[in-house]
């Protein structure tokens, strides 16, 4: 068996506004199980179409199903706003570490 590398764990989206569905192929271990369960629930919205050991798990997604999130970075009075109610809520410390 291969072992990719976390460099390796690409994602690529291939998305074109006149055609449905989008296409999704990933070596990520935690989208391939989001999309093979979304898949299995909504099979008319996610479909497994490919799967590979070393190229990835292709995926034909319905384009309403997937949303890219472009934010801005915080300013520093807001990050300070929100580690001071952390703190007053007793948030502090609760993160995971990786």
């Amino acid at each position: 068996m291969y072992k990719l590398t976390k460099r390796d764990k690409d994602t690529e989206i291939y998305y074109n506004q006149s055609s449905d569905p989008m296409q999704i192929r990933t070596n990520d271990p935690k989208l391939i199980r989001r999309l093979k369960g979304l898949s299995e629930e909504y099979p008319e919205l996610c479909k497994l179409t490919e799967e590979d050991e070393i190229c990835g798990s292709y995926f034909d997604v319905d384009k309403r199903r997937i949303s890219i999130q472009v934010t801005r970075p915080y300013s520093e009075e807001r990050r300070r706003k929100q580690s001071e109610w952390a703190k007053e809520n007793g948030l502090q410390g609760n993160r995971r570490k990786c």
